[in-house]
């Protein structure tokens, strides 16, 4: 006989955009909720309990609307809280918020940027924040010089030259979890200091890179209590070299992955 030992369901890419006055917030929000009430509509088509997922989508927009302020991870809170005050069936929720960026142009206009965004991911349940989880997706980024690759292992498999000083270009995520939700490092804050640091540090490897970016964030801002990685190595291949320039094509796949997580 089957037994169902975990379920959930939920609504994703829920979009948000809030407009008051000039101010724009924008998000894409996904929820997902757990609770044993909810197992009797796998079990045997009884969705008395069931909370629609287009419900769901409702109630996010109306939390839109009731929020003021430009904080994903508050927004989540609110929608989590909300959630669980307004069901009481529902025992727990996962709520994610993914900024959708824009910049302001001049005075009231705007337009949408493809570059980095905050994420903000929550497990909520009747006690609060259970656990949460900041980070930022989408870092692109390039030095041109200031990093090498030399030492690593070499036998037959190994074509790969040494580099002394070579461009770097990475995609970069990146997140961390407060010691504690109330007290939570700044956001921004916590890029621009990662921005930099890629900036400033002379890398021997992706590896050592992520490693500095990581001491220098974990230095700077005393609320983070555990940070994780995931850059891929995204350097273009060389098409053409002449006196003084050399000239490059977007790298083909396979990509180099590497991760890291630290804690204090």
């Amino acid at each position: 006989m089957a037994k169902a030992v975990a379920h959930s369901y939920g609504k994703d890419a829920v979009s948000v955009y809030r407009i008051a006055g000039d101010s724009l917030f924008a998000c894409e929000v996904r929820v997902v909720v757990r609770g044993a009430a909810f197992e009797t509509s796998y079990t045997e088509g009884d969705n008395s309990m069931i909370v629609a997922t287009d419900s769901m989508k409702n109630f996010v927009h109306m939390m839109g609307l009731e929020y003021e302020g430009e904080s994903i991870e508050e927004f989540a809170e609110l929608v989590g809280t909300r959630l669980l005050s307004r069901y009481e069936h529902i025992e727990g929720v996962q709520v994610s918020a993914q900024e959708v960026p824009f910049e302001t142009i001049r005075g009231n206009a705007l337009r949408r940027r493809y570059d980095a965004y905050a994420v903000a991911e929550l497990d909520l349940d009747r006690t609060g924040v259970v656990s949460s989880r900041s980070a930022w997706n989408g870092l692109h980024m390039i030095k041109l010089t200031g990093s090498s690759f030399a030492g690593f292992v070499r036998d037959e498999y190994t074509t790969l030259p040494e580099a002394k000083d070579r461009p770097l270009f990475v995609h970069m995520n990146f997140g961390w979890s407060n010691a504690d939700f109330a007290d939570r490092a700044p956001g921004e804050e916590v890029r621009d200091v990662a921005v930099s640091t890629f900036c400033d540090v002379s890398s021997a490897s992706i590896q050592e890179l992520v490693y500095q970016i990581g001491v220098q964030l974990l230095e700077r801002f005393p609320q983070i209590a555990t940070l994780d990685f995931y850059a891929e190595n995204r350097l273009w291949d060389t098409a053409q070299t002449g006196e003084g320039a050399t000239v490059y094509t977007d790298a083909r796949p396979p990509f180099g992955v590497i991760t890291l997580t630290l804690e204090r």
